[in-house]
């Protein structure tokens, strides 16, 4: 499986706290099956800033050591970006990186409590520059919570999503988990990642949240998808096939 959210970093932001930690999250990422990670520390979140140069040094000094201790886990460089004016400017500029420096695909954090109104704006600016955002755990978000529109049109504008493992599986409470569920049952989230901070509280963990969204999505193809030939795809830069979504209708929403 491929993990393409996780705070494994040391010291760099809110995750890792030490190199041990990050080793002791990678032999429990390696332990569930996971065999790659990208590396996303926050930035340009107010509180943190990661340029993509500081980001690809940090991954290439974390795999040589991941290299020396025996642990068979590839690590790439990637960034969790808050939403900001001029993204695309900003990434020109190496001021946030993309997934695998490739310019294609980057992750994309939008507020918790709410929707920018240059969001719109700034995925059309993306997508123009042919770059895709894929927007991290939008079951979290508590506008989206009660109206998964807005995620449906920022989908069909050609965003993807990303729900967060722990949220399918009930980690992060009952509100989240009906979302993700929501979400998932009407393909508009496309990848399951952890969005792993630690070993103990948020651990790089992939293989409940597969088996929890077999049984949302009817099928254990679709669900593995996710963690195997999408973020691959994603990786490497190529076009991913997505599932056509559809809207949740009102007697469908989870909140009720």
């Amino acid at each position: 499986m491929i993990d393409l959210h996780c705070h494994i970093l040391p010291g760099i932001d809110d995750g890792a706290r030490s190199l041990e930690e990050s080793l002791a999250m990678a032999r429990i990422a390696v332990k569930d099956g996971l065999h790659t990670i990208v590396a996303t520390p926050h930035t340009l979140n107010g509180i943190y800033l990661n340029p993509a140069k500081r980001v690809t040094s940090l991954v290439a000094a974390l795999q040589k050591i991941l290299t020396e201790n025996h642990i068979e886990l590839r690590l790439f460089a990637g960034s969790e970006v808050h939403l900001c004016p001029q993204m695309v400017k900003r990434i020109k500029s190496g001021e946030a990186a993309t997934i695998n420096n490739g310019r294609k695909y980057i992750l994309l954090e939008l507020p918790v409590q709410t929707i920018p109104k240059g969001l719109k704006n700034e995925i059309f600016s993306l997508k123009l520059s042919g770059i895709t955002p894929i927007i991290a755990h939008p079951e979290r978000n508590t506008i989206i919570q009660h109206d998964p529109d807005i995620l449906y049109e920022l989908v069909s504008m050609g965003a993807l999503s990303q729900v967060t493992a722990m949220s399918v599986t009930g980690g992060f409470g009952e509100l989240a988990r009906q979302s993700a569920e929501a979400l998932l049952s009407h393909r508009l989230a496309h990848i399951i990642a952890s969005d792993a901070h630690s070993v103990d509280g948020r651990p790089p963990v992939l293989s409940y949240a597969v088996e929890d969204a077999t049984e949302i999505l009817g099928s254990h193809e679709e669900a593995e998808r996710m963690v195997t030939e999408a973020p691959a795809a994603i990786l490497s830069g190529n076009a991913l096939e997505i599932c056509e979504p559809s809207r949740v209708r009102k007697q469908d929403h989870f909140w009720k």
